[in-house]
């Protein structure tokens, strides 16, 4: 027994008691007479304590032998701490050391094992399983481990059955680019890592199993950033026999189940709000709404006044910040530098000050009277001691525009408090969106989304404007999850095929098991997939979701831990019937 408790749970009631303890060693402070050690595991800290006249002389010896990180095991008697430390459950009591193992010598770490250390993101993520064993890492990998049981528990209760798929599958079009893998056996051929489960929880659904969910991870080639990385992990979920609304009346109740166990906060129903709203509202479709800053349209108060730049615009659209009147004009200049970044793209931007007094002072006061800024404060909801910023321009790319701006004003002036909660449901997706590049119609969400069954006869006629029976969950401005009711039937999904530009040949070969499939039998069925790992950073407080994963990979996609990806021998090439061509 290498240990009889662990090192977070002694305290007071345990004085005088015999104990066996390990764990690494976090430091040591030698007093000549007397040496103290702080002994951590995953649980906690408990000091030990060398006293040379009470312990025996070999162990007193050693104990000043110990370096940090040496893994070592001691057997001591619970006793009373004469200087107690209220910021620890342990603080009352130490361990005078009877016995002392060293079990394993450590190198010095390259990095301090501690909540605020010295080591930069490269070096900690190069010794990562040395990163874990700080609290701020540890912690979090816990706070994952406890969402994920409950997302089991809520849903096990909800007569959900968790079933596996595979991971070597058919390289399907879902969006993103896959990652393929060889086989030797197939010479020439290929399987890809699953984008998603999506094909075979519907499999599932004609199979009968009815409530399907998975904790799975996904695979996508796609460009990295702080909330994404090539494999994330899913919560998968699919329903047969449903409806939207009984999808979102489960996955709303699964949320509220999570702020509730989670975090101690009770959230009542979510706000629904449809996609064309949210672009017209928030100029995005995943609106962070803890706070205002609703877009207003001023097209009809701000054209046809001689000022050419807004005359000449699709779009004339402002934001009121709150309290921001008495930006100084170096601040004000600061935020137009800032929205002219290339990464936001606008090619400046109008002010007005919402004085106190009810009066208005703008940087386009020479085209616009005090009547006409008026208007424009009513159509933002701009009050005295707000700024209203205005952008103008192609509608799709100035909401984004201000969208970026608007994130970034919440930012700077304290408006996203990570321990506010905030979800929503979007709802009413476009089917279909254009692409400029390949000039045809691709799926918004993915082939098998359902349409609205009053907007069938629209892709005949205008493709753009049918909507899908689709839905996306967000909370604090990320979205956590998205699903949809999907198509059931061949013929509508021959349909919705041809209108993604699909040959019948090139449907079937992509697609033939789930058409074949369709003809069994299909029930109506729908489902929806939460990004864990989005999803519990969100909830830990935290923009980023690599300190949740256990090994995640930097922005390039390397695990710089193991140097993966790394090359392959000659030897393993050539079984696998590849060529490299790397000119």
């Amino acid at each position: 027994m290498y240990r009889s408790h662990n090192c977070g749970e002694l305290n007071a009631s345990n004085i005088n008691t015999e104990v066996t303890l390990a764990g690494w060693v976090q430091k040591s402070r030698d007093k000549g007479f007397m040496n103290w050690v702080d002994l951590r595991d995953r649980y906690g800290i408990t000091q030990l304590i060398f006293d040379e006249s009470r312990t025996d002389t070999t162990v007193f010896e050693l104990a000043k032998t110990l370096g940090r990180e040496f893994v070592i095991q001691v057997k001591g008697t619970v006793i009373e701490r004469e200087a107690k430390n209220k910021n620890i459950p342990t603080g009352e009591i130490e361990i005078l050391v009877s016995e002392l193992t060293i079990l394993n010598s450590a190198l010095t770490p390259p990095f301090t094992i501690e909540d605020e250390t010295d080591g930069g993101e490269d070096i900690r993520m190069k010794y990562r399983y040395l990163d874990i064993r700080r609290n701020p890492v540890k912690n979090s990998l816990l706070f994952r481990h406890k969402v994920a049981m409950e997302v089991r528990k809520y849903l096990s209760d909800l007569d959900f059955c968790e079933v596996e798929t595979p991971y070597l599958i058919k390289s399907t079009p879902e969006g993103a680019r896959d990652f393929v893998v060889p086989s030797r056996m197939n010479e020439g051929q290929f399987y890809a890592l699953p984008q998603s489960p999506q094909t075979f929880k519907q499999l599932l659904m004609v199979g009968g199993m009815d409530k399907y969910f998975q904790i799975v991870k996904c695979f996508r080639d796609e460009d990295l950033r702080a909330d994404r990385q090539p494999e994330f992990t899913q919560i998968d979920c699919e329903m047969a026999f449903v409806e939207q609304e009984d999808i979102l009346n489960i996955f709303e109740g699964l949320t509220r189940h999570l702020l509730k166990e989670i975090k101690g906060i009770e959230v009542d129903k979510f706000p629904r709000i449809t996609y064309d709203y949210a672009m017209k509202t928030y100029g995005n479709d995943k609106p962070d709404i803890r706070f205002g800053m609703k877009f207003g349209e001023l097209n009809e108060f701000a054209q046809h006044k001689e000022f050419p730049v807004f005359n000449a615009a699709e779009l004339v659209v402002g934001i009121a910040v709150p309290g921001a009147g008495n930006y100084t004009r170096k601040e004000i200049d600061g935020l137009i530098d800032w929205v002219k970044r290339p990464q936001v793209g606008a090619s400046g931007m109008v002010y007005v000050k919402c004085n106190e007094d009810g009066t208005f002072k703008s940087s386009v006061d020479k085209f616009y009277d005090q009547q006409d800024l008026t208007n424009w404060a009513k159509a933002t909801e701009a009050k005295p001691g707000d700024m209203i910023f205005v952008l103008s321009g192609p509608a799709n790319k100035t909401r984004a525009q201000l969208s970026a701006l608007r994130m970034e004003l919440a930012t700077r002036l304290g408006l996203r408090n990570p321990e506010e909660f905030a979800p929503l449901w979007v709802v009413d997706f476009p089917l279909l969106e254009f692409d400029e590049e390949s000039g045809r119609y691709h799926a918004m969400h993915h082939p098998f989304t359902s349409p609205k069954p009053e907007d069938i006869a629209l892709l005949e006629t205008a493709p753009g404007k049918v909507r899908a029976n689709a839905y996306d969950m967000v909370l604090n401005g990320n979205e956590i999850g998205g699903g949809s009711i999907r198509i059931h039937d061949k013929a509508t999904q021959q349909l919705m095929f041809k209108y993604l530009g699909f040959t019948e040949e090139e449907a079937k070969a992509q697609f033939g098991f789930l058409m074949d499939a369709f003809q069994f039998g299909a029930p109506p069925h729908g489902g929806l997939a939460f990004g864990l790992d989005r999803l519990v950073a969100i909830l830990g407080g935290q923009e980023t979701i690599r300190d949740f994963i256990a090994f995640p990979k930097n922005n390039s996609g390397r695990d710089v831990m193991i140097d993966a990806p790394a090359a392959i021998d000659d030897s393993q090439l050539k079984e696998l019937s590849i060529k490299l061509d790397l000119k």
